[in-house]
């Protein structure tokens, strides 16, 4: 699948070129635009079962989008927040992706909700994870910008659990406090996540937690009697 990336100011658009028989699958609402010869199709991906637990478990989307094409064209799609789309290309491997990380992906890559065991019930992206398994392109999306770390073997790497975007399953993560119970409680900090290599970890520079820890307090509230 050919594929290119337009960034524009503050807000990312991904176009994606399709050749004649190819498909796209995407989050519903991510479209933006299309081309003449694309077909779109809106199903629930997986089944029932399969999309009652991504969309509950696993924040995303209950219905997607599938984009075919009878002839050559492309798909434009963006994200709901402003930041960056990065390509990567699984070769038989898996993939897990944050809630709302996932925008797009070719449709034989399997999609399900992968529960991440107890050390996630401490984060905030809670109890569940997106995981894409096989062989073919997916598309990320970040709240700010995106930054990729290559670990090595043995290599360590501490993120905030809100500024995590996803990472290869060959990584070990461990979720912990910021220091003491003092650092944890006042440094505005909380859990952050510690990545064990080989693999590689895609973070986003921005944390919608933090943003809505800013934006609420300033909302006009109703004082009615």
């Amino acid at each position: 699948m050919d594929h290119s990336i337009d960034y524009r100011p503050s807000f990312a658009l991904l176009t994606v070129s399709l050749d004649e028989g190819e498909s796209l699958r995407s989050e519903a609402g991510a479209m933006v635009s299309y081309s003449d010869g694309i077909d779109i199709e809106t199903n629930a991906n997986g089944g029932l079962f399969g999309s009652l637990k991504r969309s509950v478990l696993g924040g995303e989307s209950f219905f997607q989008n599938t984009f075919s094409a009878r002839q050559a064209g492309e798909v434009s799609l963006a994200p709901p927040l402003p930041g960056d789309i990065v390509h990567h290309g699984l070769a038989d491997e898996t993939l897990y992706v944050q809630s709302g990380s996932y925008l797009a992906s070719d449709p034989v890559l399997d999609l399900d909700t992968s529960f991440g065991g107890a050390k996630t019930f401490f984060g905030s992206e809670g109890l569940f994870l997106l995981k894409l398994t096989g062989t073919g392109d997916c598309f990320l999306s970040s709240y700010g910008a995106i930054h990729e770390v290559e670990l090595g073997d043995g290599e360590r790497y501490t993120v905030d659990t809100g500024h995590i975007v996803a990472f290869d399953e060959t990584t070990d993560f461990s979720v912990e406090r910021v220091g003491g119970l003092k650092s944890t409680l006042f440094s505005g900090e909380g859990l952050v996540c510690t990545f064990t290599g080989p693999g590689t970890v895609w973070t986003q520079s921005r944390s919608m937690d933090s943003f809505l820890s800013w934006l609420i307090p300033k909302l006009p509230t109703n004082n009615s009697a």
